[in-house]
């Protein structure tokens, strides 16, 4: 399975599933990042975290433990 935090700086990733549950799961998927959403990975900061993506053509900062739980492809 691979996750979110795995992709490289410059790639480009479909959603298949946003694990996690409750508030965690739910804040994810308002931020956009929902089943079969692409994902570019701009940048990482240089401790690895945060993740500088952008999604539904807007940029979004996302912390290493939520990108854990984002399963793409």
């Amino acid at each position: 399975m691979n996750t979110l935090k795995d992709v490289r700086v410059g790639s480009t990733v479909k959603v298949v599933k946003v694990h996690g549950e409750g508030a965690i799961k739910r804040r994810i998927m308002d931020m956009g990042i929902t089943k079969g959403t692409r994902i570019y990975v701009r940048k990482v900061a240089p401790l690895g975290d945060p993740f500088e993506l952008q999604v539904r053509g807007y940029e979004l900062s996302l912390r290493k433990a939520d990108a854990e739980m984002v399963e793409v492809e």
